[in-house]
């Protein structure tokens, strides 16, 4: 399996521009005959939306941008971020990243975990969402996650827990703090989650950071890969516009899976009676 992770600089408000960065990287990524291209959050939109949110809100079983990405999904999987609004749930907003394959969505995933502090305010504008859940795609089982849903470890175990075998991560972060690589001091902390998860959860790891200036947040971009046994496989520049491409050898979660038995091993219930004991002692 080809895929490509399009660190990709939006504009802000502008869907005819960032719908046609979007064709753009489609064909190009098409032409080399890569499998899955993933944007990155919000990559239809921009990031730090506010009160336009409102404006670029569309609803994926009307929108003619989404029509277009679907047809073209026909040739090659794509991931991508938008804002979503449901003609059935008027007025509420979500940050939303859509999975399409074969001419049709596969999956939406609603951003569960919505940083709200320091420079983030995105529960002002958006609601959150409320499941995790694991879809059958072309390439086997996939799940979805939108940037700070990444740091919850809860969530990637969710995925774990129902079978994943690639987890795909959109994401909006900013770099903050320089480290002595000349990157980001925070990205660090999103490539020790992509080792970990990829390690313990003997899953593909898939993460899409965007670039870029928007209102004085910069964003780190660093997109990576890392394979089931915790293995960088490609990383993206710090700051700049990439199309990052990489082979992904799908055999080798069956050998991670069988080396360590971690899947085989797990115990789903017993982590739904302990949450269940713990949420119930919290009503208490």
């Amino acid at each position: 399996m080809k895929v490509v992770l399009a660190q990709t600089a939006p504009r802000l408000g502008n869907i005819k521009k960032n719908l046609e960065l979007h064709l753009k990287t489609i064909d190009w990524a098409r032409r080399e005959k890569a499998d899955l291209v993933v944007f990155p959050e919000l990559s239809l939109t921009g990031y730090k939306l506010r009160d336009l949110v409102e404006t670029v809100a569309a609803d994926p079983e009307r929108s003619k941008e989404i029509r277009e990405l679907k047809t073209l999904s026909r040739d090659v999987g794509i991931v991508f971020g938008f804002v979503e609004e449901r003609a059935s749930q008027k007025g509420l907003f979500y940050n939303s990243a859509a999975f399409c394959a074969k001419g049709r969505i596969l999956h939406i995933h609603r951003k569960v975990f919505l940083p709200t502090f320091g420079m983030f305010e995105e529960l002002r504008f958006f609601a959150p969402g409320r499941n995790f859940r694991v879809f059958d795609t072309p390439w086997g089982k996939m799940g979805l996650m939108i940037c700070r849903d990444f740091l919850h470890y809860n969530a990637s175990y969710l995925l774990y827990a129902g079978g994943a075998e690639t987890m795909i991560v959109i994401s909006a972060a900013p770099g903050r703090g320089l480290s002595g690589g000349g990157g980001f001091a925070s990205s660090r902390m999103w490539e020790l989650m992509g080792e970990a998860m990829g390690r313990f959860s003997q899953a593909f790891v898939l993460y899409c950071n965007r670039v870029g200036l928007e209102d004085g947040a910069a964003f780190a971009g660093g997109s990576f890969v890392f394979d089931p046994m915790g293995r960088r496989l490609a990383q993206a520049a710090y700051f700049e516009p990439e199309l990052l491409i990489q082979d992904l050898d799908l055999n080798r979660i069956r050998k991670a899976r069988k080396n360590w038995p971690f899947k085989r091993d797990d115990k789903p219930e017993v982590t739904l009676e302990a949450l269940q004991r713990i949420v119930h002692d919290l009503d208490d």
